[in-house]
């Protein structure tokens, strides 16, 4: 399975890790979840994180790879991240957001090259302007009247 290395600004990249494990009601903090975050402080040292992200990176890589998400590319996160880089086995994606890492989450059991698109397309449809509409209630079943007007529109 492919690692995920999360590394962020504080505290960002743990509270996206506690997303996911509220979303798939997990703890991606396990050991066997192979997904790790480093939450970087303001004013941090980028050579001692750097070592700690190395070694972060070792604990989730089995060899199937790892992705690296962070959150903004040129900022000392970012900076962190772009060291590990070392294609084809180590990718670093920029503009980390939940559905992003969801789909990265989703999709481990791959390539790592597949999991970078997949990654990408999963941040980039997660952005969008959402305007007034009544709220979607998913776990509802049609009944009844709901029902024939579903009929009516097909």
């Amino acid at each position: 399975m492919i690692g995920v290395l999360i590394i962020a600004h504080a505290p960002l990249a743990s509270a996206l890790a506690q997303c996911a494990s509220h979303v798939y009601a997990c703890d991606p903090s396990r050991a066997e979840s192979k997904l790790r975050v480093l939450d970087v402080p303001a004013g941090a040292d980028v050579a001692a994180y750097g070592t700690t992200a190395r070694a972060l990176l070792a604990e989730v890589d089995d060899g199937a790879g790892v992705l690296v998400l962070t959150d903004a590319f040129g900022a000392t996160p970012g900076n962190i991240a772009a060291q590990l880089s070392n294609p084809p086995r180590v990718s670093v994606v920029a503009g980390v957001n939940l559905p992003m890492l969801l789909r990265a989450l989703c999709y481990r059991d791959g390539k790592l090259a597949d999991l970078v698109d997949k990654a990408i397309a999963g941040g980039m449809q997660g952005v969008m302007q959402v305007v007034t509409t009544p709220v979607q209630n998913q776990n509802s079943r049609p009944t009844g009247d709901d029902h024939a007007r579903v009929q009516d529109h097909q």
